[in-house]
């Protein structure tokens, strides 16, 4: 069995599916770009930042980004909710530099069109960490502003959105833009080391990858008494937007999907063939439509396969988030016991350690300031949609194969949307009832 994953249909069949027509439209109209989208930013040039979505992941964002850089200020910030922005602020004037936050009471931005406020206040560079369902209307309109780009993870809830960012990305690349997305294992120096041992050879030819993510509820729903009077569907929704497969994708995509990108980095980030999947929902909920465990079969064209095993659920539940990759001369770890290989070439990763949050926001200003900018944008797209995949199989018990999954119409986020109007989401999926769309 050879270890080229060989697939019918390529990686860069993925890209042409769905971004032929963007590229040409792209090609064809020229852009009015700023000097920072054309070329390289001096070390003299001011940075502006700003942030859309401020959790505890976008402050973060916010941190690294503003340590990653001598010359960068954070001068406007977006959330849905004032209160969110405040936290955020509060929080970050802890962690940097006060010369650093540049922010004020005109450039906090809130409402569901907090985003654009941002992007168009005059900053250079956009974090966009709202929930997942917002992120295609957000990357679009970043991209067409010429902004560059840090995305967290996963770019998309359904096929639709998926589609949407591959579109947007073609255009970044035409306006040499940055792009980097938060798969942060990707920035890890020691799993940088091993999936390069796991490409030049050293496990031998790959046969089978077990990746696991087995934790705790990220945040459980309220019961239906928590809603205050009054308070709109979407509000509430977003509000809880964890357990609401419009808004998170479902843990498999809102969490696991760490894991689902480091099997495609496996994989050389060529997608599966196909997929089957089995889940459900065992710990009760009175609200919304995630199930809380999914495992995923992943089969690639030359005949490798890829195991997800993805639950959340608190209590005495066994708890693991390991990655296992086993090849035809040995066997690749990465556990609690360190980064190594057993088998005809043993190796233990003994290199230096990193902060891999930081370091994928140092090299994301760096490649701005050398005028050579990062572009994740294939595979955070691919991965992604991997993810989709795998929830799609396990909602409706159907064999999903990558070509269906590349013309789903499936939409789950409204396409008008307010915080007040009433939007009930479809009911938990039932596998054998519910339909790939």
């Amino acid at each position: 069995m050879s270890n080229d994953p060989g697939s019918s249909f390529t990686r860069r069949d993925f890209l042409k599916a769905s971004s032929t027509a963007a590229l040409a439209s792209a090609v064809a109209s020229p852009f009015i770009l700023g000097s920072r989208a054309r070329g390289a930013a001096s070390p003299g040039d001011t940075l502006k930042v700003g942030l859309v979505g401020c959790g505890g992941r976008g402050t973060g964002a916010a941190a690294q980004a503003l340590g990653a850089d001598a010359n960068v200020q954070l001068v406007a910030m977006g959330d849905v909710f004032p209160n969110a922005i405040q936290n955020s602020l509060s929080a970050l004037k802890t962690q940097v530099k006060e010369e650093k936050l540049k922010v004020t009471p005109d450039t906090m931005f809130s409402g569901l069109d907090a985003y654009r406020k941002v992007i168009d206040s005059g900053v250079d560079v956009v974090l966009l960490a709202s929930p997942p369902g917002f992120r295609p209307v957000h990357f679009e309109y970043a991209v067409n502003a010429g902004k560059h780009i840090f995305t967290e993870k996963p770019m998309a809830t359904d096929a639709v959105g998926v589609r949407s960012i591959m579109k947007s990305v073609e255009i970044a690349k035409q306006k040499n833009i940055a792009v980097v997305a938060g798969f942060c294992w990707r920035y890890d120096y020691a799993r940088r080391a091993f999936y390069e041992q796991v490409h030049q050879g050293t496990l031998g030819d790959v046969r089978a990858i077990y990746a696991t993510y087995l934790t705790s509820p990220v945040k459980p729903m309220p019961p239906a008494d928590k809603r205050p009077a009054g308070m709109g569907d979407i509000e509430w929704q977003v509000r809880n937007w964890y357990n609401f497969v419009y808004l998170s994708g479902d843990g498999l995509v809102e969490q696991a999907i760490h894991s689902i990108d480091k099997i495609a980095w496996t994989m050389h980030d060529t997608p599966p063939l196909k997929c089957t999947a089995v889940g459900g929902r065992a710990a009760p909920s009175e609200g919304g439509n995630i199930y809380d465990h999914i495992e995923v079969n992943y089969e690639w064209q030359n005949g490798v396969r890829a195991f997800m095993a993805q639950r959340q659920i608190g209590g005495a539940c066994y708890g693991e988030n390991n990655d296992y990759v086993m090849g035809s001369k040995g066997y690749g770890y990465i556990n609690s016991r360190g980064i190594y290989i057993t088998g005809e070439n043993r190796w233990r990763y003994e290199g230096p350690k990193n902060d891999m949050y930081q370091t994928e926001h140092d090299e994301f200003f760096a490649s701005i300031r050398n005028g050579k900018p990062i572009n994740n944008g294939d595979r955070m797209a691919l991965s992604t949609l991997m993810g989709i995949m795998g929830r799609m199989a396990a909602y409706t018990g159907a064999e999903v194969t990558w070509d269906m999954m590349l013309n789903s119409q499936e939409r789950l986020v409204p396409e008008q949307i307010a915080l007040d109007m009433a939007f009930q989401p479809p009911p938990r999926a039932i596998p054998g009832k519910t339909r790939f769309v």
